[in-house]
């Protein structure tokens, strides 16, 4: 360890190996009832504790969800901001590269997946600060998207994305054209995603993962 590194005592080990506990325990949970019957009540009678002793390390149920979705969207953001092979500039990546970054990590854990993609969880509601997660992963995916948009065309969704930008964040000045393939490829490979991982292809004799590769040659073409 460095030597300006700061140490931690063995009362914060312990915290942070409690709390790592509780949410193993709680993506047990969610696994088998989903997100609204989670219970930090039922939680301690697993982990052998009383209810209040629990609550000094969340604080409630809230708590806990919004600490399962920043671990969610920050090993996500990681995932994008890894992507890069150098091929294409410093830590950038494709949009291939990308769409089989989001497939492995959906794939990966479906239960994390839904967490945050998914139905709202009833009651919840996340703080803003999780919003800066998820502006990194927007900020990789416009890097690719304005170096790979098409040229820029006249049309209702380019000019009505020209004046509303404010979810682009650090990319202010990206073209029509790369906000427009941002948002195709959120909202398409999230949705045979979403489709996929709820079982909605079972049945049809098809390979949910040839019209995800369709959906992303239809993005990068």
């Amino acid at each position: 360890m460095g030597t300006t590194g700061r140490t931690e005592s063995p009362r914060e080990r312990y915290r942070q190996q409690v709390r790592e506990e509780v949410k193993e325990k709680a993506w047990q949970q969610i696994a088998g009832s989903g997100a609204s019957a989670l219970s930090l009540n039922a939680i301690a009678k697993q982990m052998g504790m009383s209810g209040p002793a629990l609550y000094r390390y969340f604080a409630n149920r809230d708590e806990l969800i919004t600490e399962l979705i920043r671990d969610a969207y920050r090993s996500l953001a990681d995932a994008f901001a890894g992507a890069g092979t150098g091929e294409e500039g410093a830590g950038r990546a494709g949009l291939a590269a990308l769409a089989q970054v989001l497939r492995r990590w959906a794939l990966e854990d479906p239960h994390r997946y839904f967490l945050v993609y998914g139905t709202p969880v009833p009651g919840y509601h996340a703080p803003q600060d999780t919003t800066a997660i998820t502006a990194e992963m927007m900020s990789v995916l416009l890097d690719a998207c304005t170096a790979e948009a098409p040229e820029e065309r006249d049309g209702a969704l380019e000019e009505h994305l020209a004046g509303h930008r404010e979810w682009a964040g650090s990319h202010p000045d990206a073209p029509p054209s790369a906000l427009r393939l941002a948002l195709a490829f959120w909202s398409r490979l999230h949705g045979v995603l979403s489709l996929e991982l709820a079982g909605h292809f079972t049945g049809m004799g098809l390979d949910p993962a040839r019209l995800y590769a369709a959906e992303v040659a239809g993005l990068t073409a």
